[in-house]
């Protein structure tokens, strides 16, 4: 059932919204409350009269007093609660207050603090957002579907629960992570929230933690798994084709080998990505890509070790292959400066359990020859470091320390300017820090983080942390591919988004060692990509045939600033 339709009056060509709520259910809609904001033509219209008090409050006031509780709030997760408790009472207040301070507030709304919030959901909901579909429901997919009050749905955030964060299995309590991504999606790429759909794949959970406890609100079963699972997924992917046929879909957090499954079975069927795999590839090759110009090396002359190779390495390392590959390498040569480990260590190419997915980045075992190992039963990684000398060192393990001190050392003892992402989320499971790379290169190391990092001073300098998140690539894909109107996104696009975002860092912000633009740009980031990933697909004939003019003026009205729009009541057909 719709609440309402954006509307032009013929006469005026003015812009406003034909609200179908009256009352009370009016201020209980997030979307459509303005609380102290409605007008008194609006409340008189929409039968608000002595429902509210009689002051009329400006957006702008509405912040203010938002702020002033915000900040009496003694730690994150409360102020988790709080924001989140705004959005379920007005969504158009809480996206200006997040797009006004967004440095500071996106820490609360995404990581680490979702990490946090998404182990206690539970404990912590106090409306349900988006949709959950289960195995108990899933035959009434277009029911569930229409059911939306949204007028139109141009994307949706889905996951399983299954992989959240670095944090494992949370069921359905992983709804935080795509109510997380619609904030970001908002607030950053601008897109309007009413288009925006968070959905909970709700197909059971293996954590004994959660099956136990009395309060979880998922689907209490293990697991589904097998062909049962697999005909979930593909009665979803049709119900969205039936009812949102131009929506993107975008998966997250699902569990390795079903989040590659998922990929290679319906990019071609429905227009849709994997954040986890090619935004993080995406968004480390743009660090890399800006640490080469400070270094004046390219990517096809540095060896990359990556530690971890679930959907985030694989991605990282799809993506540093393509651009070497551009750089003139062949693929034997990209492999030979590629070194990827997982729990088996060094992956090698007559390794028999490697994944179709991992396999084109296993050395070669004839290159152990040479190399000096502590043991003859697996190559890890302080054999690799000693022996490859790379000059890139990528952490996607959830291992916090991973990246020791005399690592860190020894990778620089091989490179005075090495390049370590650290990429685990949250904080806590962070391979290494800021200060630990500072002081294993005395200054001269190039660092990038999952999650935020202050910056520090050394020798009379500030040393820039730069938060090699995902939020940097995926608003910008999404709206570049919505508004080109694309049939599927392409790898092309997400390394277009990669290098336009390389080339928004500044030669000043190069010589504080950052690899990526300040968060406060993230609007104008996402601009940027939504440009590089529409002019992409329209000259690989999948985009709108628009000149580069038209798409920047279009992609710039395409993004939402949050503000009250004028209501006029309107009747059900």
């Amino acid at each position: 059932m719709k609440t309402f339709s954006l509307k032009v009056d013929p006469l005026t060509n003015e812009e406003y919204w034909e609200v179908y709520l009256r009352g009370q259910q009016l201020l209980s809609d997030p979307l459509l409350n303005k609380a102290s904001a409605f007008s008194p033509e609006e409340r008189m219209a929409l039968d608000l009269s002595g429902l509210l008090r009689s002051g009329v409050s400006t957006l702008e006031l509405q912040g203010q007093r938002i702020i002033a509780a915000y900040e009496k709030k003694p730690d994150d997760m409360e102020k988790y609660i709080y924001l989140q408790g705004l959005m379920d009472r007005n969504e158009v207040l809480f996206y200006r207050v997040l797009t006004d301070h967004l440095i500071e507030m996106v820490p609360i709304v995404y990581t680490p603090t979702v990490g946090q919030a998404c182990q206690q959901l539970s404990h912590i909901t106090r409306r349900f957002r988006g949709l959950y579909v289960s195995p108990e429901n899933i035959g009434r997919i277009d029911q569930i579907f229409q059911s939306t009050s949204m007028p139109t749905v141009s994307l949706m955030v889905v996951t399983d629960g299954e992989r959240i964060l670095g944090l494992g299995d949370l069921g359905s309590d992983g709804m935080g992570i795509p109510v997380g991504k619609v904030k970001l999606y908002v607030a950053a790429g601008g897109l309007h929230p009413a288009c925006c759909l968070p959905v909970c794949l709700d197909v059971g959970t293996n954590n004994e933690r959660l099956l136990g406890d009395p309060i979880y609100l998922g689907w209490r079963r293990p697991r589904l798994e097998g062909q049962d699972y697999w005909d979930l997924i593909e009665k979803f992917v049709l119900g969205v084709k039936r009812n949102f046929p131009e929506a993107l879909v975008q998966w997250e957090d699902f569990a390795k080998h079903k989040a590659f499954t998922l990929l290679e079975r319906y990019r071609d069927r429905v227009l849709s990505f994997d954040d986890d795999i090619q935004g993080t590839g995406a968004v480390a090759l743009a660090c890399l890509m800006t640490a080469g110009r400070i270094k004046k090396t390219r990517l096809a002359d540095e060896r990359v070790l990556i530690a971890g190779m679930g959907q985030a390495g694989v991605g990282i390392a799809q993506y540093i292959q393509a651009q070497m590959r551009s750089e003139g390498l062949t693929d034997q040569e990209c492999r030979r400066r590629i070194f990827a480990l997982d729990e088996p260590g060094l992956l090698l190419d007559d390794m028999p359990a490697l994944s179709k997915w991992q396999k084109p980045f296993a050395q070669d075992r004839a290159i152990l020859a040479n190399w000096r190992l502590r043991s003859t039963g697996r190559v890890d990684l302080e054999d690799v470091v000693q022996n490859a000398r790379p000059t890139v060192l990528i952490g996607v393990t959830a291992q916090p320390g991973l990246f020791s001190p005399q690592l860190l050392r020894a990778v620089a003892a091989g490179d005075p300017q090495p390049v370590i992402l650290a990429l685990s989320n949250p904080t806590s499971k962070c391979e290494c820090t800021l200060e630990d790379v500072a002081t294993a290169t005395k200054g001269r190391g190039h660092f990038a983080s999952g999650s935020p990092f202050a910056d520090i001073q050394r020798d009379g300098r500030t040393l820039a942390a730069s938060q090699c998140n995902n939020l940097y690539i995926f608003p910008g894909v999404g709206l570049g591919a919505l508004v080109a109107k694309v049939p599927k996104v392409t790898d092309a696009m997400f390394l277009a988004a990669s290098l336009a975002l390389s080339a928004m860092v500044t030669s000043d912000q190069e010589a504080k060692g950052q690899l990526l633009p300040p968060m406060t740009d993230l609007r104008a980031v996402a601009r940027t990509i939504a440009n590089a990933v529409a002019r992409e697909a329209r000259d690989s004939g999948l985009g709108r045939l628009l000149g580069d003019d038209t798409y920047e003026a279009v992609i710039a009205r395409a993004q939402w600033e949050p503000r009250y729009a004028p209501y006029r009541p309107g009747r059900r057909d």
